[in-house]
């Protein structure tokens, strides 16, 4: 009994260990941003759900959402949006995590995996339309005392396909999500089986 209780304390510092550096893996990797014409300027394209995807694949979803809620956490002492980019980035990315290492989980290959991330991607990006639709545009420009006409502005002038609200949307906030989606795809199908087996020692 007392060797089984020895174990199981092992097992959950280890994956608290392995979820620290993984999370904090993902916040230095929020730093690397990269500007896409398509998107609002505070909208840019990082490779920090990878950490998260790779976490999800290797221990299961819920590991993999506790990375994306811990980075995230760390981000709210450098937010410049009132905790809003957080809160889409965790509803985003979570459920983009979740849904990948669910699927993953159940059927342990590399075509499950990628054919999961797409799955995922594809939730994700639905997602993010809706809540940036409904709920974070619209809090995130109360917050900051932004108009939605001026979203609109922001991103006009280098995406001439917008040119309502519905259309910012449907033309520069889904298009981003898939663009970093499929990035992190590729990344995460790289890096996974590289770094799998430490993760599962």
């Amino acid at each position: 009994m007392e060797k089984s209780m020895r174990s199981t304390n092992k097992l959950s510092v280890d994956k608290i260990v392995k979820v620290g550096i993984l999370a904090a893996m993902s916040f230095v990797l929020m730093f690397i941003q990269i500007p896409i014409p398509i998107a609002p300027p505070f909208m840019r394209i990082d490779l920090a759900d990878v950490p998260s995807l790779i976490g999800g694949f290797a221990m299961g979803p819920v590991y993999g959402v506790i990375i994306q809620f811990i980075k995230n956490f760390l981000n709210l002492s450098k937010t410049t949006t009132g905790g809003v980019g957080e809160l889409s980035n965790f509803i985003v990315g979570g459920a983009f995590v979740f849904v990948s290492s669910y699927l993953y989980n159940k059927r342990k290959t590399r075509k499950t995996a990628i054919k999961s991330m797409v799955v995922g991607m594809l939730v994700m990006t639905a997602l993010a339309t809706l809540s940036n639709t409904f709920v974070i545009f619209p809090l995130y420009g109360k917050i900051m005392g932004i108009e939605l006409q001026e979203f609109l502005n922001m991103v006009a002038a280098t995406n001439k396909f917008v040119t309502s609200y519905s259309t910012l949307m449907l033309l520069s906030v889904a298009p981003f999500n898939i663009i970093k989606g499929t990035l992190e795809i590729i990344v995460t199908d790289l890096l996974y089986k590289k770094v799998s087996p430490v993760l599962k020692k």
